[in-house]
Parts: structure tokens; C-alpha cells; sequence
């Protein structure tokens, strides 16, 4: 029988002190984290949950009967509809339209500021720039529906009266469920977020190093080459950011479908958040069982996206 001397009984005194500290150490950070946790946890991981239990039930919020288990039945009939197909492609053809203006536009005009040597003039543009971002939602979807109307509209009467393009019996129909509600929508988001991307693109540009660029055109490169090779790749990142995210917003948007469309089923502007909305809450069945397994689908479709467009940036990166 062997004893552990006192230097081995010290050195596992010490080990178990560490330990203790460590573990300690540990808890403090664990209980700064605690209230984030709750929030996390209340505030989106429940109410997932929730909808994903809820898409394999017949639940109906109004009714005292308790819902039923029905498994899969809800997302078969859900991918069966033709217009559960057709709604999640007229979304696509949203964002399809959309997110080019989002990412060009702003890296264009993030570029041309970034030129500008007087620091008075280039912050009068950026200010000018954020005023779209800052005006409340309400109020944009006001002043751009009156902006399209068809009589009364500055857009038409440019139109009509004042380059005599149009008469008003053939001038366009920016609304009302026509070929060219999307467009016109997609180019009110452009405008709404333009001030707000171009920041982006602009914090992307100032932590690219001076030299660089001036690195290249000692070497001879022109204005293409130096953006093509330098500044560029040196955006992908902040470029990856901005797709993936407003790929996820113009997927998703509901409120611009509701005010510029309504529930007529023959609109581009009804996709499938409206799908989900008008079987939730507007039709009298309000089957939210259904709506839910019709919001899981939109949401893995979406996610399935973000996924490929995460792995073509990154590869380019």
C-alpha cells in the first residue's frame, strides 16, 4: 500500500482549487447570460415550437375543443394546393425583383460618396440618404399609394400630361393586382432601404486600406480593375450580410401585400404570407393548423435559399 506524498497532496489540492475556480468563474458568466437566455427562450424558441406542434394539429384558436393530432395531413394538403406553389413563386419573383436594387444601387452610390474629398459634403449625403429609412412604415405605404394612383398619381400625370406618353385611358396600372404591382413594389423597398444599405456598403469601404488602391493604380490598374480585384472581394462579406438578409425580409413581407393587394387570390401580392394569413385569420374555417404547416414550408423553402446563398459567398470569400 502506497501513500501519496505531501508535494503529490499539495499538487491535487491545487488542481481541485483551479477547478473549483474555473467552475465558479463559469457561473458568473452563465448568470450574466440568464435574462438573454429567458428572452431567447420566451421570446422566439417557444413560440417555434409552438407553431411546429400547432402545424401537426387541427387546431382552431376559437373553438373549446381540444386539437387533434392529424400528423402529417396538414402538409400534405398544404403541398397538394396549387396555390400553395403558385403563392411561394410569386414571393421568388418578389425577391427576384427586389434584392438586384438592394445590393447594386447602394454599392453604386456607396462608392461615388466614398469619393468625395469634402467631409461637409459627403455628410450632407448620407444624412439626405437616411431619410427614407427613418420615415415610419405607415407613412411610406401612404405617400407611395398615392404616388401610383392611377388618376391622381404625380407618377402618371408625368406620364400623361407631361411627356404625353400615355393617354389616360392606357396609362399604367401600378396597383390593383396587375403585371406591374410587384415591380412597383419592389421598387418602393428599394427606395425605402436604400439610405440604410448604402451604410452598409460604406463601412465596408472604410476599413479597406488607403494603400491598397493606390498600391494598384501604381501598378496600373483602372477604375474597373481596381474595383473589380480590390474592392470587391473586400465587400463580399458585408454583400453576403445584406443578400442573406433581405432575402429573408422580401420572402417574408406581408404588410405591403396587405395594403397594395388585399386577399384576391388572383394577385401577384398574394404569396404565401398571405396564404397563411387569410387560412389563420380571415377565412371562417380559421384552420391555424394548416396556416402553420403553410408558414413551415415558406420557412424551410426560405432556409433551404439562405443555406446556398451562404455557401456561394463564402466560397467567392
Amino acid at each position: 500500500m502506497t501513500y501519496a506524498s505531501a508535494a503529490e497532496i499539495d499538487a491535487r489540492q491545487e488542481r481541485a482549487t483551479r477547478v473549483f475556480d474555473t467552475l465558479r468563474g463559469d457561473a458568473r458568466t452563465w448568470l450574466f447570460l440568464v435574462p438573454a437566455l429567458l428572452f431567447f427562450i420566451g421570446y422566439q424558441a417557444y413560440p417555434i415550437i409552438r407553431v411546429i406542434w400547432i402545424s401537426f394539429t387541427d387546431y382552431q384558436y376559437l373553438t373549446n375543443e381540444p386539437a387533434n393530432w392529424v400528423g402529417l395531413a396538414n402538409y400534405a394538403a398544404a403541398l397538394s394546393d396549387p396555390l400553395m406553389w403558385v403563392s411561394l413563386w410569386r414571393a421568388a419573383l418578389f425577391t427576384i425583383l427586389f434584392l438586384p436594387g438592394c445590393i447594386i444601387l447602394p454599392l453604386i452610390l456607396a462608392i461615388l460618396i466614398d469619393r468625395i474629398s469634402n467631409p461637409y459634403l459627403a455628410t450632407v449625403y448620407r444624412v439626405i440618404l437616411l431619410i427614407p429609412a427613418v420615415i415610419p412604415s405607415t407613412l411610406v405605404f401612404v405617400l407611395w399609394k398615392w404616388m401610383y394612383n392611377f388618376q391622381s398619381g404625380p407618377i402618371n400625370h408625368f406620364l400623361v400630361n407631361t411627356t404625353g406618353w400615355f393617354e389616360l385611358q392606357n396609362a399604367p396600372q401600378w396597383l390593383g393586382g396587375t403585371a406591374l404591382t410587384l415591380p412597383a413594389i419592389a421598387a418602393m423597398e428599394v427606395w425605402w432601404g436604400l439610405g440604410y444599405h448604402t451604410i452598409f456598403f460604406l463601412a465596408g469601404l472604410a476599413a479597406i486600406p488607403k494603400d491598397l488602391p493606390e498600391a494598384a493604380r501604381i501598378d496600373g490598374a483602372n477604375e474597373w480593375q481596381l474595383f473589380w480585384h480590390v474592392t470587391l472581394p473586400r465587400l463580399m462579406p458585408i454583400m453576403m450580410i445584406l443578400v442573406v438578409l433581405r432575402f429573408g425580409t422580401a420572402m417574408a413581407v406581408i404588410d405591403e401585400y396587405l395594403i397594395f393587394g388585399g386577399f384576391n387570390r388572383d394577385s401577384p401580392t398574394y404569396t404565401w404570407t398571405i396564404f397563411m394569413y387569410d387560412q389563420a385569420f380571415k377565412l371562417g374555417l380559421w384552420r391555424q393548423g394548416y396556416a402553420a404547416a403553410i408558414g413551415m414550408i415558406g420557412s424551410i423553402a426560405m432556409m433551404i435559399v439562405m443555406i446556398l446563398l451562404l455557401r456561394i459567398f463564402r466560397t467567392r470569400g
